[in-house]
């Protein structure tokens, strides 16, 4: 879509305002609005200022001004608005040499995506992730000095098959078990409906939606594969649609990865693969029909997981899902089938167009731009390395005897040691300037400063419990 094409839609919408969107660094968006009408051809040229020193990670203060320029081609009608409103995902450049900023998550990604072209591997990187979540009747948290919690509702959950609801009708979905069953026990599938036509209307091709494991209201809805940086584009967009769907409903919708103990946290399942000229390369003659490059890129992302970890699953949190026992792949390896490798194989398909990697440990905390970008970078660096992943483990891994599962590497299991990880092994990353030395210094900072070390300070609920009367 061209400027020009952007303004006749508006016209033809009867659009009042326009509102502009980008990401932050970590991976939220963020916008203002302008009336339509100081929408112009040369506002895609000339972009529109922000006070960046205003967004996390970002500028200082004293060298806060900054640019937005709409990309014409990410123009949709925001479903949510009451008053006609055209939303734009746009870059960030600086105002003074009109570069595109270095700490722009989108950036980041259509530098990754440019990247690939330059090495002659590949001219395109599709990305598919599912991405799951926990719909709720009703959250309260807090975290003070003196006391610190969190209650979480839904009509679904086990816990309250007992409570009196006036009436309560019973079909509850126990816990681990609320994978497909239909209604009345899947409570939510008409929410979930609702969120897959609206992620249609703003463009993105839904492929199914369903209920997840977990009780009190996991669900996932999967978009088919698209080009890396419109990928992300579109992870941006599909949270936007469920938390506001949900919010419609008198529900909130959370992409935490480890809401509730004793049951399966909400992941990102990520499927790469790589094209030439129209082509896939990733399949072929090898191991479950993969080609040597698709071997060598599993390679890579195995060797570089505990970095990538610190970028695809950037919580404290994300490491509470990332235990034996839950689906969750704590164990780096690969795998035709089997969803207890961190790195899968799906074999729905013999059509070589369908031959994918599955990276598993990533969950929907992440920003999608980064986290997309990293994954890309590690596959290029085992191709261009020749990594091999070594032998698959084709078997149940958390059945394995404790001996041999020893020999297999481990996923980290906080966040400290993922960023350890990825400050010891971040090179990968710097290759044709995709991230930049600066940008992993700041994530690292924000990470360890504004996350780790809070956490680390606080007294936790269930220390209570343990030690009150130690």
């Amino acid at each position: 879509m061209t400027p020009r094409e952007v303004l006749a839609m508006c016209r033809e919408k009867e659009v009042k305002a326009v509102d502009l969107r980008f990401t932050d660094f970590l991976g939220a968006w963020q916008h203002f609005t302008i009336p339509v009408a100081k929408l112009e051809e040369d506002t895609f040229a000339d972009g529109l200022g922000f006070d960046g020193s205003s967004i996390r990670g970002w500028q200082a203060i004293n060298e806060s001004d900054m640019l937005l320029v709409p990309e014409p081609n990410t123009a949709f009608v925001d479903p949510f608005a009451s008053i006609p409103t055209l939303v734009m995902i746009c870059m960030v450049q600086d105002p003074i040499t009109r570069e595109d900023y270095s700490r722009d998550p989108r950036n980041i990604a259509r530098k990754a995506a440019n990247y690939l072209k330059s090495t002659g591997i590949a001219d395109t990187c599709f990305i598919g992730p599912e991405a799951e979540f926990f719909v709720f009747d009703d959250v309260r948290f807090d975290q003070n000095a003196h006391e610190g919690y969190f209650h979480l509702e839904s009509v679904e959950a086990e816990w309250n098959r007992g409570r009196p609801e006036g009436p309560n009708l019973g079909y509850k979905l126990r816990h681990k078990e609320g994978y497909f069953p239909c209604p009345p026990s899947d409570q939510l599938m008409d929410v979930r409906t609702e969120m897959m036509q609206t992620m249609i209307q703003c463009g993105i091709d839904v492929e199914a939606q369903h209920h997840e494991v977990a009780t009190a209201g996991q669900c996932e809805i999967d978009m088919r594969f698209q080009e890396l940086v419109r990928m992300a584009d579109q992870m941006v967009l599909y949270k936007y649609i469920v938390r506001n769907v949900a919010r419609r409903h008198g529900k909130t919708a959370t992409f935490m990865p480890k809401p509730l103990y004793g049951d399966n946290g909400s992941g990102m399942h990520t499927h790469i693969s790589l094209w030439k000229a129209g082509q896939p390369l990733f399949a072929g003659t090898g191991y479950a029909g993969l080609s040597d490059m698709a071997l060598h890129a599993i390679g890579g992302i195995l060797r570089h997981a505990p970095a990538i970890l610190a970028i695809t699953n950037p919580t404290t949190n994300s490491y509470k899902r990332l235990v034996p026992g839950y689906e969750a792949p704590v164990n780096l390896a690969y795998s035709q089938r089997n969803r207890s490798a961190s790195c899968r194989i799906p074999m729905y398909s013999a059509n070589p167009k369908t031959k994918r990697v599955e990276f598993r440990c990533p969950d929907p905390t992440c920003n999608p731009y980064l986290s997309f970008a990293a994954i890309l970078m590690a596959a290029i660096d085992g191709i261009q390395n020749k990594f091999h992943p070594g032998d698959p483990l084709d078997r149940d891994i958390y059945d394995m005897p404790p001996e041999e599962l020893a020999n297999v590497p481990k996923a980290p299991g906080s966040l400290d040691e993922a960023c350890a990880a990825l400050e010891a092994d971040g090179d990968f990353l710097l290759r044709g300037d995709v991230f930049t030395d600066d940008v992993i210094k700041t994530w690292l900072k924000w990470k360890r400063e504004k996350e780790i070390d809070p956490m680390r300070l606080r007294p936790h609920p269930y220390e209570f419990c343990l030690y009150f009367d130690a």
